[in-house]
């Protein structure tokens, strides 16, 4: 019995060994800020067991974050879901006594928390876009084209989408958030995005693909993303982003949104090997298991923060 014992304590001592000395540092995670994850187009805080950033914030929270979920306007206008983050920011920072927060968006959640790092920059330390639409998407552009505004065809659709919004809000526990997906869909157009960055440049390149400065205003930025929209063939989703990634013309993409529209401040990576879902542990943790998981990508700039005092 001590034998068998001694070869287990042997056994997990060893593991323990091999592991990265950073994945079992005691507050690795623990910014000096909160972070405030910020969802996409049709997203949510959680809806029931099923988190929008699938087992990201107990990730983050295990080693010293302390991490704060919003829930915005499924479908709107980055101005309006802008504003509607900011509302919370300021609740957040009441209830921790934190002067300022640390936002983290994917997809329409990254020119969200830009829109609120632009307007009230002495409430944001950094900024950090995952898969982040900052330079507008082909798909926005596609649909439409397709659908123009005052169709038939638009009406059609904008009914459904704003439908599955309400839903979406609905099941997530949200109440009194207007849903607009025209809105959504111009927002996050080329043109749409182009009017946007306008008002709002604080970390955008100024070269087509490059990288953006890294502070602007005291708030700091940095962007990371995907370039292969298909990586399980358990997850129902990857067909469908297989499909919308051919409105790149073969342009580097995640199925929804361009690599190079992704760049924002510094960039980590813009190529690693996940689909926009990916990007945020979806669908439920089917992910591409060759690839660095993304929830290490959420701690790594947990960490990356912290080193720099955010």
């Amino acid at each position: 019995m001590k034998k068998t014992l001694t070869r287990l304590v042997a056994t997990f001592l060893m593991v323990l060994s091999l592991l990265p000395v950073s994945s079992i540092a005691a507050g690795y995670t623990q910014t000096k800020y909160p972070i405030v994850l910020v969802h996409g187009l049709f997203g949510f805080d959680n809806i029931g067991p099923v988190e929008y950033f699938y087992g990201i914030p107990s990730a983050l929270r295990w080693d010293g974050a302390r991490v704060y979920t919003v829930q915005v306007s499924a479908a709107n206008s980055t101005e309006v879901r802008g504003e509607q983050l900011l509302t919370q920011v300021k609740q957040i920072l009441a209830a921790t006594g934190a002067t300022k927060v640390n936002l983290m968006g994917h997809s329409h959640g990254g020119p969200t928390a830009r829109y609120v790092a632009s307007v009230r920059p002495d409430l944001v330390a950094s900024v950090t876009s995952i898969g982040g639409v900052n330079k507008g998407s082909a798909v926005a552009d596609v649909l439409l084209g397709v659908a123009p505004a005052g169709s038939l065809s638009n009406a059609v659709i904008v009914s459904i989408t704003n439908g599955l919004a309400t839903v979406i809000n609905f099941l997530s526990g949200g109440s009194g958030l207007s849903q607009n997906a025209l809105a959504a869909a111009q927002s996050l157009s080329t043109a749409g995005t182009s009017k946007f960055n306008l008002a709002h440049p604080e970390g955008l390149p100024t070269t087509a693909c490059g990288e953006g400065a890294y502070t602007a205003r005291g708030v700091a930025y940095f962007s990371w993303s995907g370039a292969q929209p298909y990586t399980n063939v358990l997850d129902i989703i990857d067909p469908a982003l297989s499909l919308t990634s051919l409105a790149f013309k073969g342009a580097k993409n995640d199925g929804l949104v361009s690599s190079c529209s992704s760049h924002l401040g510094r960039v980590i990576r813009d190529d690693y090997a996940m689909n926009h879902l990916d990007e945020v542990n979806q669908t439920v943790g089917l992910v591409n298991i060759f690839e660095t998981n993304p929830v290490t990508l959420f701690r790594q700039q947990a960490n990356r923060l912290k080193n720099q005092g955010l």
